[in-house]
């Protein structure tokens, strides 16, 4: 089921909800409140239960969330109830942590093939994963069907790297080049711009209060 017009910052507030119930055990109460919910993410319990009103009717009245049945809801909602293939192009630093981090597995992603342009790299193994030619990267795209596409690649090579995902079909991009990049209207692109978030914490820093 599609949902249309869902703020940005209403799916990062879900992600966060879920991601404290999968961290719950079986040792922990069946129900969850709003109010335990929104202190989560600094929100209300209103605002808990208008995110969650989007999607449908959650929880009773005075006796909270099944914890089960909302972890479960979320996670169909997120579309984490499936396995999303995802390529990373750009065998550097960035490119291995995010190939080696064991958390995307566990949440549905598949690190599925990895490339690179570097002679030295190219055939070179990542635990199960051996680092491709970028000039495979159409092809197999193409024939792969990978839905989700990670540029680590320097800035200069990050719109040509862009235009072969888009040309084999992939619909989704995850963006670590330094670079604006400019796409299809029906290209999802999130660009995760490193500098930008340190500047922010320096501002935070430089102008806290005493």
């Amino acid at each position: 089921m599609a949902f249309k017009r869902i703020a940005e910052s209403t799916v990062r507030r879900l992600s966060l909800y879920l991601s404290y119930l999968e961290g719950l055990n079986g040792t922990d109460p069946s129900t969850v409140s709003s109010e335990i919910l929104a202190g989560l993410v600094g929100t209300t319990s209103a605002q808990v239960r208008k995110d969650l009103s989007f999607f449908g009717s959650f929880g009773k009245r005075g006796l909270g969330y099944s914890i089960v049945e909302l972890r479960d809801s979320l996670r169909d909602i997120l579309g984490l109830d499936r396995t999303w293939q995802v390529c990373i192009v750009g065998a550097g630093k960035i490119g291995v942590a995010l190939a080696q981090y064991p958390g995307f597995g566990t949440k549905g992603f598949h690190i599925a093939a990895v490339y690179d342009s570097d002679p030295a790299k190219i055939g070179t193994f990542w635990d199960s994963l051996t680092v491709r030619d970028v000039r495979q990267l159409r092809d197999d795209a193409a024939h792969e069907r990978f839905d989700i596409g990670v540029i680590a690649v320097p800035a200069d090579a990050a719109q040509s790297v862009v235009d072969t995902l888009v040309a084999a079909g992939v619909k989704a991009l995850m963006n670590f080049a330094p670079a604006q990049i400019t796409t299809p209207s029906d290209v999802i692109v999130r660009t995760v711009n490193m500098a930008l978030e340190f500047e922010g914490l320096s501002f935070a820093l430089a102008h806290r209060s005493a």
